[in-house]
């Protein structure tokens, strides 16, 4: 029996994949509804991530898919949050998991029992309409992701508390009608802090972004009009980008970031580091830039009573409402501290899902990483493993050897070779799901491949890398996985390709 808790993206795979592997699972959701993070409600809920109205994915619908359960055709290729949903909806119903979900019950406490090192059992708490239920599970698997404590460090910001206009973080933002007519100012320039800012533009009498390390900039709309990650994340652009010495991998990126605009012009520019930051998707934020509706500013030296200093410039700027877009806290309140150990705003995880020190490899947290690349088969694949180590199929090396690299990723030491990551955006897209897929025997032998089925191996290593690669052989294999990767680009196309001109008679 496997308790999950949490039903958005994370949840309902996990639910999905311990069903494939004959588990008893049970999905423990606080709200009335699936969905998490994409499931927008105008009223902000207590622990649930809160989503703004406008909200639209920042990954390609084919790189997103579940590895088995491609989207409709007809599907725009970015999604709108309600689109997103309901994608979610009909693979719940698809799989038939909305029996295992129990709603209005929220995990107020999971607790080893007596017996653990002999079980690897929990006791799990939960509370429905003020009543609290203890249960037995064999294992847990944490869905809750990292979106519903916002950090905000106001201590770093002087004088904030004489400011007299309006503050408040991003995670209250639902609509832009606040801004209309005012100064508003942005810390910030995450993806979050970046839509919020070009929204408020369109109302706002001025708006500005304050950023102290800047960020590369993409477009969703990438070389020849494809979308970016279909173009990015392909074997053979990784094995480039992770075959070449760090730094030298590090310059082919900035050089071919800056071929579409040279941010330095724009005010973007990262400060000079190797490590691999989180980019920002926008595609109207440089139009904005050159329109005069955004400015781009260092960051905040200090607050006073209606304005703002940024460091390096001397001249106060008025301000009427500052958005922190400063992140997220990890938390998890229904766990005891020493089962996942959070130190600032990580968790020790081995392979990002498993805590290293536990007798029994019994609980999982599964979407707490982040990768230049869609969540959605990165959670799958999480699930996939987690399910299979529960049933014994898989097993977690030595706890000395687990920890060994936890404190390796943690120096996060540039290597000689490939890239290395800053501490938000954790490891390469590609590489982390082919180091999961060969845990559980799935990912896809390209030399096997191209012996049995070369227009596969050869379609999957120069093309992206989507998920149905990962359910061509092995546990799970799906029956389906071939014909997706051949129709991968026509579900692309088919939204798009609404009008077709006619040929000229002259």
């Amino acid at each position: 029996k496997v308790a999950v808790v949490g039903a958005g993206v994370s949840g309902l795979t996990a639910t999905k994949c311990c069903l494939d592997e004959g588990l008893e699972p049970t999905c423990f959701e606080k709200s009335q509804d699936i969905g998490g993070v994409w499931r927008f409600t105008e009223h902000i809920e207590t622990g649930r991530p809160s989503l703004y109205a406008s909200v639209i994915s920042n990954t390609s619908k084919e790189m997103s898919s579940y590895s088995d359960f491609p989207y409709p055709e007809d599907f725009p290729v970015f999604l709108p949050n309600a689109r997103f949903l309901e994608y979610l909806r009909r693979y719940a119903e698809h799989f038939s998991l909305q029996k295992h979900i129990k709603f209005g019950t929220t995990v107020t406490s999971i607790r080893k029992r007596p017996d653990f090192a002999s079980t690897g059992q929990w006791d799990v708490v939960t509370e429905l309409d003020g009543k609290q239920t203890l249960h037995v599970f064999d294992a847990v698997m944490v869905c809750t992701g990292n979106h519903s404590e916002p950090s905000l460090p106001l201590h770093s910001f002087p004088g904030i508390e004489k400011f007299q206009g309006q503050y408040f973080h991003s995670r209250q933002y639902k609509h832009p009608d606040l801004f209309r007519g005012k100064h508003v100012l942005v810390v910030g320039m995450g993806n979050s802090g970046v839509d919020i800012a070009v929204e408020a533009s369109r109302v706002a009498a001025k708006v500005t972004i304050s950023t102290s390390r800047g960020a590369w900039l993409l477009s969703r709309v990438h070389d020849h009009g494809y979308p970016w990650d279909m173009v990015f994340n392909t074997r053979l652009m990784s094995l480039i980008r992770n075959s070449l010495p760090g730094p030298l991998a590090h310059e082919l990126i900035n050089y071919k970031v800056n071929q579409r605009l040279n941010h330095e012009n724009y005010g973007l520019q990262p400060e000079k580091s190797c490590p691999v930051r989180e980019p920002v998707l926008n595609d109207d934020l440089p139009s904005y830039i050159l329109t005069g509706r955004i400015t781009i500013k260092p960051g905040v030296k200090e607050f006073k009573h209606n304005t703002v200093v940024f460091h390096n410039c001397p001249k106060e700027e008025p301000v009427d409402v500052v958005v922190f877009c400063t992140g997220y806290d990890v938390s998890f309140p229904f766990l005891e501290e020493a089962v996942v150990k959070v130190e600032n705003k990580h968790a020790s995880l081995y392979k990002y899902v498993f805590p290293t020190h536990l007798q029994r490899p019994s609980l999982a947290v599964i979407g707490l990483v982040k990768t230049l690349g869609a969540m959605m088969p990165v959670t799958e694949m999480q699930a996939r493993w987690a399910s299979r180590t529960f049933r014994g199929l898989c097993q977690l090396p030595p706890q000395s050897v687990m920890e060994k690299e936890v404190n390796e990723k943690k120096k996060n030491q540039v290597r000689r070779f490939g890239l290395s990551f800053d501490e938000v955006l954790k490891t390469e897209w590609v590489i982390y799901m082919d180091e999961l897929a060969s845990l559980i025997g799935a990912k896809p032998s390209i030399l096997g491949l191209l012996c049995r089925d070369p227009r596969v191996a050869l379609t999957i290593f120069f093309g992206p890398c989507t998920p149905y690669q990962y359910r061509l052989e092995g546990p799970g294999s799906w029956e389906g996985a071939r014909q997706a990767i051949f129709t991968q680009w026509d579900r692309i196309l088919k939204p798009t390709r609404t009008r077709v001109p006619t040929s000229s008679s002259s």
